[in-house]
Formats: structure tokens, sequence, C-alpha cells
């Protein structure tokens, strides 16, 4: 008489919480939302909106957050000029560190830009970028901004 080997409860038991772990971390990466909004008090808060503004299109948003008349150029004064943006979803914004003085503030962030797909997968160019801030009127808005940010005033129609 042959008796039929058992499964091993335990070997059962370890692949089901494996089984497990995976169905959770899957959740949690496909569920995940937006990152939470910072405080619009704040310099980084206020570089999230305006970066958020700038990648969604939204120049009028992003107008509110920059000082008057600046419009986040990169050199407060010089000329502006416009510059090709990444597509939507192909640039990311971490925040580093946000510096805050008096009445100016540096938001230093890693901007990191995705290039399509290549053989080896998604090809990534990540560079450090500073926001400059300054207090007006209480608020903070962006006075400097990385290249891939700057928005030109619309020129004023000849008559």
């Amino acid at each position: 008489m042959t008796t039929r080997p058992r499964p091993d409860r335990t070997l059962m038991a370890v692949l089901a919480i494996i089984a497990g772990l995976v169905a959770v971390a899957l959740a949690v990466v496909f569920f995940r939302g937006q990152p939470e909004p910072l405080p619009e008090s704040t310099p980084a808060g206020v570089v999230q909106r305006y970066a958020a503004a700038v990648i969604d299109g939204d120049e009028a948003a992003a107008r509110r957050y920059s000082t008057d008349g600046r419009f986040g150029t990169g050199q407060p004064g010089a000329p502006c000029t416009r510059a090709e943006r990444p597509p939507a979803g192909a640039l990311r914004v971490t925040l580093v560190s946000t510096v805050e003085r008096a009445d100016t503030a540096e938001v230093h962030v890693v901007l990191a830009t995705s290039n399509g797909s290549g053989p080896f997968g998604n090809s990534e160019y990540e560079s450090e970028a500073v926001f400059g801030l300054e207090r007006v009127n209480g608020n903070w808005l962006v006075a400097t901004a990385p290249w891939q940010f700057t928005i030109c005033p619309v020129p004023a129609a000849k008559p």
C-alpha cells in the first residue's frame, strides 16, 4: 500500500502570505492618489501649485503664484523667452529642500524628464533646479523659475 505525500502546510502558508503581500503592494501602486497638497502659505506649497499649473498648461493659474510682471522668468529684468516644455506627463518635480528667509525663499527641487522608452526601458534625465520666491503683501510668490517653468506675459496687441 502506497501513501500519497501530504502537502506541506507551512509551505502553503508562506506562499499565501507572499501572495497577499504582492496584492497589497500592487494595490498601493495602482490606487495611490496625487501627493498631498502642501499648505499654500509656504514656499514649497506655492511652488507645488505653480509647477502643477504650468505642467497642466494653465498659465492663468500659474500667474496667480508669480510676482507681478516677471511671470517666473529665469532672470528678472531680462527679456522673457518662451521655452518649449517637455510634453505633459514627461516632467516630474520632487521637493528636495526649502530655504526660507524673512522676505525671500529658495525651493530646491529635482526635475526628472522622461524621454519615451528605449531598448533598456524608459530613459530619464534628472537635474537639480531652484525656484526663487519673494514675499509680496504677506504671500509667497514665484520670482524666478527653472526654464522648464518659464511663462512669458502675452504681448499687448498693437492697434
